[in-house]
């Protein structure tokens, strides 16, 4: 470690802030980034914390990433928790499983990252807890995983994660938006300081060339002293730092003993630390042999253990190994491990010469135990090695098929893309070709070539459905047809899907077809799937899975009431299951729906539910569709700056990936923003677009619900007379459309532009129990209506009730125009008091209703991904905002949103 006295060379601000996080980690718990080049200080300012937060009385937990240990699933996290596994007792199934207990079931990786958050808590209930995590570039993936679900849900925790990364290298840390601290090259005077404290025999010449050589990074000044003072000018300068780190480390491996340099090569391939598994692969040494390479601080060696100095170390040890002896190296650690049927497949794969099946299949029964751990990317890499050492294309192809079908499920594009390059290069079967190209195509998340990849996805649908292989047919044409509801390719290609569609399911009620063919075709087959949709759910006999598509095509079609009764058992089971993927799509859903029914504690908290779910299980569109239902919760609330900051994101990635819905979305939320502020013009100028075929914001299902609010804003805003066209249109479609929305909508529009005060009664007349926006809109209308025409007795009953259900709601904006059309009718009215919406986060909003429901914290905790030490604390805070003490009392104040 690289000191000086109590702190380290110009490294103040680093220390100040990680210092003050330590400091305080029992009031806020919190997670921090370090950032920096090869040998700029990183895991001295981790040292330095280490001890600050052991001085401090935190519990000090600590893993470190190491090149040769990354394909090993849980390696990373179960250094991290070893310490601490005898603690609770019994452990949770999900560390079982994870940690390769015989007997135990895979989990659901979410529930993994949960039970370690659980077990962390409640070590650090005892004592405070800082997690140090080094090189985390190369720890395990499903490790790092599980530690950037666990560094999201600190703030309540006394929790502090610290986590060091290379410049260069991408990870799961760098899209959460943690707190970042960058360390850069020391100033010039810190590192002369550096300089004279580690070498202070060096002459004046070689001394400024060091400085200039080292730029600063502490690493360098500490090593290539040797190298600069022993080489030519023109050599050394011409390589870069890390080479000449590299170099520096070899030149001091160089002059070891053999014996030494032996152990030393078997620790740098070995994927574990331990001291007599070195010792053990490499023949006729002994623990003493390793001396001069600790006293040329190369190594440590305590507790059992030999650990590198600094990871360029290991790297200039491979290096300077011939082919030859490294293949040695890592047959003899393959002998020694060989009872470890995890680590022992890599080992030898590294010490293979050529394609070797025996070798290969060692790797793919690796890769079957990793997946069933939950260890995804390990299965992905080991099945990937395996590819490598196989001689049979067929075979080759196939392993590198199953190798992109499992990082397909992680979301990352770029390796699914290189792995169905590299299974495409050879001679597929017909079979063979159409996995290629189905996973090529449905991992494009709905958006992806608008005309020509839908079609193509339609007609291999139908390829493989001749073929036999119905469900996979099925999955292709769910894409497409996500697709065609995220991008509006065209009715001719939307026709297309449908025709595939009609022709490969034999049931016209399959729940399957009926999801497939709202979000195809909403308009042409709205009214077919709306007489489909009782008798489908009457036969499915409550399965969630179906159910889930049922409650698509209501949606699709503006059924939003029956939408969200549809979507409950799904949402139940995903939950259930650790299914965050699904979940994301069924919670998103639910959010929109209530979105439209102006639903607002139902909608805001589900709709953060659904950004970070999003997020988690890298559904980027999906994501940013939720952010648009944010947007439109967020106007409806009266919050325009919030619309306009999230709307303006959402249109930036909309564009970007053509993906019209998300477009809509945005300008759903900019027209009620508008509307609600009373800017009319604004409104109609948003809304109009998403009814214009034209536009890049075209929506065919956005257009059942948005109708009365395109009209309003068009009436007030003195154009009705331009939106005639339309509402002849929206007439037509609702002739042959039985659509709630639409159908709700029309009405109220019929009454805008009517000088009669019969169809706000017709309006009023619908059953819309269900719709309480949407009735409290016709009330607050219709008591304008007659206000104007001097009946304001009569109004004032009408606007009463139209107030009292946007304050229930929480929708401000048209709370205050009822409020301010009482005013001019001579009645006064209270100052709207903040609802239960306006006073908590939406997360804060979510616990309370959970807890109001009855739930206990740790069954919240399960429910959001939260451990029961954050629901506690956000309940502490929950009940003196909303002015009570007792969850009983929480359920009155909640009132009906108080549901599951």
């Amino acid at each position: 470690m690289i000191e000086h006295g109590a702190g380290l060379f110009g490294r103040q601000e680093a220390t100040r802030a990680l210092g003050a996080l330590v400091e305080g980690v029992r009031a806020e718990g919190g997670a921090v980034l370090v950032r920096g080049e090869a040998g700029i200080g990183k895991s001295a300012v981790l040292a330095w914390t280490a001890g600050r937060a052991a001085d401090a009385g935190l519990r000090v937990l600590s893993t470190t990433g190491v090149e040769s240990e990354a394909q090993v699933a849980f390696a990373g996290l179960h250094q991290l928790l070893a310490p601490v596994l005898g603690q609770v007792d019994p452990l949770p199934d999900a560390l079982l499983a994870a940690f390769g207990r015989a007997g135990v079931a895979a989990v659901d990786p979410s529930r993994l990252a949960l039970a370690t958050l659980d077990l962390l808590g409640e070590v650090a209930a005892e004592q405070p807890v800082l997690l140090v995590v080094e090189d985390v570039h190369w720890l395990d993936r499903a490790s790092a995983d599980a530690l950037a679900f666990v560094a999201r849900r600190l703030a309540f925790e006394p929790i502090v994660l610290v986590v060091a990364a290379r410049d260069g290298f991408h990870g799961p840390f760098d899209d959460l938006g943690l707190a970042e601290v960058r360390l850069g090259p020391l100033g010039r005077a810190d590192a002369a300081a550096l300089l004279r404290a580690r070498a202070p025999r060096l002459g004046a010449a070689v001394r400024e060339r060091v400085l200039d050589e080292a730029a600063g990074n502490p690493l360098a000044l500490v090593e290539l002293p040797a190298v600069v003072d022993a080489g030519p000018v023109g050599v050394v300068a011409l390589l870069s730092l890390s080479a000449r780190l590299e170099r520096a480390f070899a030149a001091r491996v160089t002059g070891l003993p053999a014996a030494t340099r032996s152990l030393l090569l078997v620790a740098a391939l070995n994927d574990g630390p331990a001291l007599a598994e070195a010792l053990a692969a490499a023949p006729e040494t002994v623990e003493e042999d390793l001396r001069p390479a600790v006293d040329a601080e190369l190594v440590e060696v305590s507790d059992g253990s030999i650990r590198f100095r600094h990871p360029l170390m290991r790297s200039a040890i491979h290096q300077r190994a011939s082919p030859d002896e490294r293949r040695a190296a890592h047959l003899a650690l393959a002998g020694v491990v060989a009872g470890d049927p995890e680590r022992r497949p890599w080992h030898r794969a590294s010490a293979a010469r050529g394609p070797d099946e025996d070798v290969a299949a060692d790797l793919e029964a690796a890769a079957a135990r990793a997946y069933q751990r939950g260890g995804i990317e390990t299965a992905a890499a080991a099945l990937e090695r395996a590819a490598g050492l196989t001689a049979d294309p067929d075979e080759r192809a196939e392993r590198l098929l199953r190798a992109a079908d499992l990082v397909a499920e992680l979301g990352r594009w770029t390796a699914v893309n290189d792995l169905l390059i590299r299974a495409g290069q050879g001679e597929l079967s017909a079979e063979q070709r159409v996995r290629l190209r189905s996973i090529r195509e449905v991992f494009e998340d709905g958006v992806g070539p608008v005309a020509t990849g839908t079609t193509t996805l339609a007609r291999l649908a139908e390829g493989v459905a001749r073929a036999g292989r119905r469900e996979l047919a099925v999955k292709l044409l769910a894409n497409a047809a996500s697709r065609c509801y995220f991008t509006q390719p065209g009715p001719e290609v939307r026709e297309d899907v449908i025709a595939v569609a009609e022709r490969i399911f034999d049931d016209e009620h399959d729940p399957r077809l009926l999801g497939l063919l709202g979000f195809a075709s909403p308009v042409e087959r709205g009214a077919a799937i709306l007489r489909r949709l009782p008798v489908a759910l009457e036969r499915i006999g409550g399965d969630p899975a179906l159910t889930r598509q049922l409650g698509n095509a209501a949606l699709s079609v503006g059924a939003y009431d029956m939408a969200v009764r549809l979507q409950g058992p799904g949402l139940a089971t995903a939950r259930a299951q650790g299914r965050l993927a699904t979940l994301a799509r069924l919670v998103g859903a639910r959010a929109w729906c209530t979105v439209n029914l102006g639903e607002l504690s139902d909608a805001i908290p589900n709709a953060e539910e659904a950004v970070w779910l999003a997020t988690e299980t890298s559904q980027p569109n999906l994501r940013t569709l939720a952010r648009a239902h944010q947007a439109s919760a967020a106007a409806l609330r009266g919050d325009h700056d919030a619309t306009e900051r999230i709307a303006a994101e959402v249109e930036r990635e909309g564009l970007a990936v053509g993906a019209r819905i998300i477009l809509a979305g945005a300008q759903m939320a900019r027209g009620l923003s508008a509307l609600g502020d009373g800017r009319y013009a604004d409104a109609y100028e948003h809304l109009r677009r998403v009814y214009d075929p034209a536009d890049p914001a075209h929506h065919l299902s956005l257009c059942y619900g948005l109708s009365s609010y395109v009209i309003e804003a068009a009436v007030r805003s003195g154009a009705a007379g331009e939106v005639q066209a339309l509402m002849a249109d929206l007439e037509r479609r609702a002739a042959a459309i039985p659509s709630p929305a639409l159908h709700i909508g029309l009405r109220h529009a019929r009454a805008l532009l009517a000088d009669d005060e019969a169809p706000y009664l017709e309006a009023l007349a619908a059953d819309l129990t269900d719709w309480p926006f949407a009735r409290a809109r016709v009330l607050l209308a219709y008591g304008e209506w007659l206000r104007r025409h001097r009946r304001v007795a009569e109004s004032r009953t009408r606007l009463r009730a139209a107030r009292e259900a946007f304050d229930r709601l929480g929708i401000g904006p048209w709370s205050d125009r009822a409020r301010a059309e009482l005013a001019a009718s001579g009645e006064r009215s209270l100052t709207r008091a903040p609802g239960v919406q306006d006073l908590l986060t939406p997360q804060e909003l979510q616990i309370a209703q959970l807890a109001a429901a009855g739930l206990t914290n740790r069954e919240i905790g399960q429910r959001l991904y939260l451990s029961h030490r954050t629901v506690s604390t956000h309940l502490q805070r929950i009940f003196p905002k909303v002015g009570v003490g007792t969850r009983a009392a929480l359920r009155g104040v909640l009132g009906s949103s108080a549901q599951v």
